[in-house]
């Protein structure tokens, strides 16, 4: 894998997760173990057309509200679907609420969630490289995101079985990690990681390992 320079974004206008520092630490490392450079920053005006050209993948993590001004939502639209990469995080889907076509972007819509709790996570697809070296099934603390529909136009990777916790509203099956495109661009999002200490767990660390070598 040629090495890329991938721009980490954390900016919030709405909810902020206490988890961002370390969640982005971590998400640099595993980037750096493959050798990206990661420029982290959380200031308005980094998805011009200028700026996005200087990157190969942008990471949502844990964004919130909107983040984006209407010119750098086209600038970035456009970037993705000439060919661009975007991997989002948790509440990623709870971002750009003013922005219709992020919706298919991000492949769904947040609508609300239950408290933190465990769950019974599925692996909805073994062949994927964010999901390769996962058991087939475990449990994992998280909030679990319920979506106003199941993405569209994606592969699902990870179900929650919504007998294990309570607030489920989706049903079976509940979708809470996948993978698409938009224009020639890949898609990668996993709902996970609400709180810091689950970006020390190997399951957690081995997702977003292989969800971000998938987009690159």
């Amino acid at each position: 894998m040629a090495a890329m320079r991938v721009l980490l974004y954390t900016r919030t206008t709405d909810y902020r997760h206490d988890s961002i520092p370390r969640a982005a630490r971590v998400v640099t490392d595993l980037l750096a173990e493959d050798g990206h450079e990661t420029v982290h920053t959380e200031e308005p005006g980094a998805h011009t057309r200028e700026a996005l050209a200087g990157y190969d993948l942008v990471v949502w993590l844990s964004t919130s509200g909107d983040v984006l001004s209407d010119d750098e939502r086209e600038a970035f639209a456009e970037w993705l679907a000439g060919g661009g990469a975007w991997a989002g995080v948790h509440s990623a889907t709870f971002s750009e609420p003013g922005w219709a076509e992020f919706e298919r972007i991000a492949g769904a819509r947040f609508t609300d969630h239950p408290e933190l709790q465990p769950g019974l996570v599925r692996v909805a697809d073994a062949g994927h490289p964010s999901t390769a070296d996962l058991p087939p099934a475990w449990t994992h603390a998280d909030e679990w995101y319920n979506f106003a529909g199941p993405p569209a136009d994606r592969t699902v990777l990870l179900t929650v079985d919504e007998a294990s916790y309570t607030g489920g509203t989706m049903g079976d099956p509940h979708p809470i990690a996948w993978y698409g495109g938009y224009g020639r661009g890949r898609t990668w999002y996993t709902s996970l990681g609400h709180a810091a200490e689950a970006y020390d767990t190997p399951e957690l660390r081995a997702h977003l390992r292989g969800g971000l070598r998938s987009v690159g």
